[in-house]
């Protein structure tokens, strides 16, 4: 990759999250981003109300919401009230996922990966940047792809700066995060220890890796161009499968280990139910993108775009549940089946529904 083209691509990947979440995901010079990587959050007066980018709930029901700065947030009360969590980082933290009670994941700018094992009250840092670009690096020397090996060298001298977007993770600690550039790291011991899988995938031009899930042995990543990468034996090999659209996905979901659901740019949304053989577009009648999306518990899948609107599928169908004007939103947290929590760059909100689509997807 040559330095004008890797240039341009910064720009484009800046612009896109910008559009996608919000101006604390624009891309910061690497000396800023290295400062923070040492430096704890500050404590907020109103982090509640700061920008917010992901959310997730503990094993005992607390709710953990991330966000700019290297904010973490705690509500013990369905999210009444809010306060805020002390980390060892101040870059913007873009997903966070808790499973197995209390055992949880961060990811987010500067390559940093934070985990917690208390429910979120405390967070240790388990990688940056740097060292996941000599761990990239070593990698790409040892799998002989040249082409592989001149993008990590270009991301290692261009510094720390390229951020984690998503993060999966299981009951039994294992982790999976990816990122900006191609960037996929996997964890079997609970964030102690990393490894690439840059070279495992199918993505010779480094394209920018938007969301990650699991189920089961299923793994599918979604991202840049329209790219999908799916996995059947939980990562060992992936898959490159076509779709029909070409514009950026920017969240997934695994209905079932061969029922997909990818959503994107200007409302655009697809489903196969044949593990990415086939492909149905669902007509959203909304030209806004979607951000992000979750599976409640009942099986009901969550959407929310741009637009500020709050979509649930179910039957084939997806139907708007909040008549609220709302602000463009980040993310999607079910509490109960009744209420959601919303996250946007106005901060955290829960949202009582007008109306579901029950149960499982038909």
């Amino acid at each position: 990759m040559s330095w004008k083209l890797k240039t341009l691509r910064t720009c484009v990947l800046g612009s896109v999250l910008c559009g996608v979440s919000v101006g604390a995901l624009a891309l910061v010079p690497a000396g800023e981003v290295g400062d923070a990587l040492s430096r704890p959050a500050l404590q907020a007066s109103q982090a509640e109300k700061a920008v917010l980018l992901g959310a997730a709930v503990t094993g005992s029901g607390r709710i953990v919401a991330v966000g700019e700065r290297g904010l973490v947030i705690l509500s013990d009360d369905g999210g009444v009230h809010w306060r805020q969590a002390a980390t060892p980082v101040s870059v913007t933290l873009t997903a966070v996922r808790f499973a197995g009670g209390q055992q949880g994941v961060a990811v987010g700018h500067g390559g940093v990966i934070l985990t917690s094992s208390d429910g979120g009250e405390s967070w240790t840092k388990r990688l940056d940047g740097q060292r996941a670009a000599q761990l990239a690096l070593e990698d790409a020397k040892a799998s002989g792809n040249a082409q592989l090996q001149e993008s990590v060298e270009l991301m290692l001298a261009d510094g720390p700066d390229k951020p984690f977007l998503d993060v999966a993770l299981n009951d039994s600690g294992a982790m999976l995060v990816v990122g900006a550039y191609g960037l996929a790291f996997a964890s079997a011991d609970a964030g102690q220890t990393w490894t690439p899988w840059l070279s495992r995938l199918d993505n010779p031009e480094g394209l920018h890796l938007y969301a990650v899930r699991q189920r089961g042995q299923t793994i599918v990543m979604a991202g840049e161009r329209g790219l999908l990468l799916r996995s059947t034996d939980g990562g060992a090999h992936f898959s490159r499968l076509e779709t029909p659209y070409e514009g950026s996905l920017f969240t997934a979901e695994l209905l079932a280990e061969s029922d997909i659901v990818v959503a994107g740019l200007k409302g655009s949304l697809l489903r196969s139910r044949d593990g990415g053989l086939s492909w149905q577009r669902v007509d959203t009648g909304v030209p806004a993108s979607f951000t992000a999306s979750t599976l409640a518990a009942d099986g009901t899948l969550y959407l929310v775009n741009q637009a500020g609107q709050v979509m649930a599928w179910g039957r084939d169908a997806l139907q708007q549940v909040s008549s609220q004007a709302l602000p463009a939103l980040n993310g999607i947290l079910p509490i109960n089946n009744e209420q959601v929590v919303l996250l946007s760059d106005r901060g955290v909100s829960t949202l009582r529904l007008a109306g579901q689509a029950q149960g499982s997807q038909q």
